[in-house]
């Protein structure tokens, strides 16, 4: 009889820990925010943010389904020019001043492989929402030399710079845009699992 007890408490125990929410926050110093565009038609120019904060709740020990939330400090940009980075931060572009925050809200997370992802989500930028799909790939989880869990990810992706009112459009004399349109998102995400 305790035989039969017992197995209905197991199901019961394995169903609540497969379905425990579980809190991750952004390990920043191995995270990177990064972006490419094109320079000129002909070159690429890279950059990323310096001030960020991410958080991701899951349930279970899959990422389908999982929250995904975070704010980028606009004013941290970073492409390794004083100059270029003083004028991405006007008004021609994203207007730090009046916009401080750049924010990413996701809607849904769809496994699509062993490994991958369809992260959606609405991207926030000069107060201007706008629906983004990332394709995300899971690294892998595993626990540090100090006992924490992280799980890493690659997070890729494109948008349309004029959709969020960055609006600066000079052309060379070939008609040729000096920047691009397109802003490919490159996101390297380290995640740290919060002890309970």
């Amino acid at each position: 009889m305790k035989r039969f007890l017992l197995i209905p408490a197991l199901f019961v125990a394995f169903t609540l820990s497969a379905s425990a929410q579980s809190n991750w926050s952004f390990d920043n110093s191995h995270t990177t925010i990064g972006f490419e565009v094109t320079h000129l038609v002909i070159s690429e120019v890279e950059g990323h943010f310096n001030s960020y904060e991410g958080a991701v709740k899951t349930k279970g020990e899959d990422f389908s389904g999982a929250s995904v939330k975070f704010t980028v400090d606009v004013a941290s940009i970073d492409t390794d020019n004083e100059k270029r980075d003083g004028h991405l931060k006007s008004d021609d572009f994203f207007n730090a001043e009046k916009f401080p925050k750049m924010t990413f809200v996701s809607k849904s997370m769809k496994k699509t492989g062993k490994n991958t992802y369809k992260l959606l989500g609405d991207l926030t930028i000069r107060d201007v929402t706008r629906q983004v799909e990332l394709d995300v790939k899971h690294n892998g989880t595993v626990q540090d030399p100090w006992g924490n869990t992280k799980a890493g990810f690659k997070m890729t992706g494109a948008v349309n710079r004029f959709d969020y009112n960055l609006k600066w459009n000079k052309m060379t004399e070939m008609g040729g845009a000096v920047v691009g349109k397109e802003v490919r998102l490159d996101i390297d995400v380290q995640l740290k699992q919060e002890k309970s």
